[in-house]
């Protein structure tokens, strides 16, 4: 079976969820400092691996925003596919984490991902069931990695639910 399309858009729309951005929050001066150390460009790149190995590679510019939020674009390019994503990136003092929300141009996709605090990384974790552009089921479980300030890494796992068929990615990011 060839699945190079159906990865292709499984990769898109876990991509578009995995560079995620955060709600708007009022957040303390620690949190937006956690915050502000991943202002800059990334670029990323790594492999899509399923039926068939795809090189990704990605850039992602984050600035800053309003009430202490970071904004970003980013762009990843596999298979000769581009995808594009934007957001902001927060902490909520009510609820007391970081929270993330991504908008695609990917069938006008918005995800949301809680982030937690775990030493110096602050790891947001999605899991969402959604339908890809041509109506197939996938389950979808992304972690994307702030770690130390200086590093980003994104890990996405799809499992198409009609036909048991997997996609995996892991790109690593470095500050350009």
């Amino acid at each position: 079976m060839n699945l190079f399309g159906p990865l292709m858009r499984a990769a898109v729309l876990g991509g578009a969820m995995l560079v995620a951005g955060v709600v708007p929050a009022l957040a303390g001066p620690a949190e937006i400092g956690a915050l502000e150390k991943y202002l800059g460009t990334w670029n990323g790149k790594g492999q899509l691996s399923g039926s068939q190995t795809q090189p990704v590679s990605c850039k992602m510019a984050l600035s800053s925003g309003n009430g202490g939020k970071l904004n970003y674009t980013g762009r990843c390019s596999l298979g000769g596919a581009q995808l594009s994503v934007t957001g902001t990136i927060a902490y909520s003092d009510a609820n007391k984490r970081y929270e993330a929300v991504m908008n695609s141009g990917i069938g006008g996709f918005r995800g949301v991902a809680v982030g937690q605090k775990r030493g110096d990384q602050i790891v947001f974790d999605l899991k969402q069931r959604a339908d890809d552009n041509e109506g197939n089921d996938i389950s979808i479980a992304s972690t994307v990695v702030l770690s130390g300030g200086n590093s980003l890494k994104v890990e996405f796992h799809a499992t198409f639910n009609d036909t048991g068929d997997k996609v995996d990615a892991n790109i690593p990011f470095t500050k350009a």
